[in-house]
This record gives structure tokens, C-alpha cells and sequence, in this order.
């Protein structure tokens, strides 16, 4: 027969358990929305400083100006 006796801190810890996983979880949705603002924010950059990434049409090649030659 087991002599088991239930531990005396035991509610207290899984309350305390809980509130820590409910804390991880919200600063884990925090982290997803700042980094799909990063990411949103990247894209802007890069759309407005390397413009060529995102133009799916090349553009045409400008011809050598004749009076600087």
C-alpha cells in the first residue's frame, strides 16, 4: 500500500504554474504582433528604398545622352 500524502503547496503552486503559462501566452501574442509589424515595416523599406524588387516590369534602358560623348 502507497503512503501517499498530498502536498500541502500544491494548489498554491499550480495556481501559481498557471498564471506564469497565461503570462508566457500573452507575451508571446504580444511578440507575434510587434515582429508582423517589423515585418510590415521591412516591406515598406524595402518597397521605397529598392524599388526595383518590387516593380514586376523592367524598365526600359535609357539610351547614352549623344552630347556628353
Amino acid at each position: 500500500m502507497l503512503n501517499w500524502r498530498r502536498d500541502p503547496d500544491y494548489e498554491q503552486r499550480m495556481k501559481q504554474l498557471r498564471s506564469e503559462i497565461e503570462q508566457i501566452k500573452s507575451e508571446t501574442e504580444q511578440l507575434r504582433r510587434e515582429n508582423a509589424k517589423q515585418r510590415a515595416l521591412s516591406a515598406l523599406i524595402r518597397q521605397h528604398c529598392f524599388p526595383d524588387e518590387f516593380n514586376s516590369t523592367p524598365l526600359p534602358p535609357t539610351e547614352p545622352d549623344s552630347s556628353s560623348f
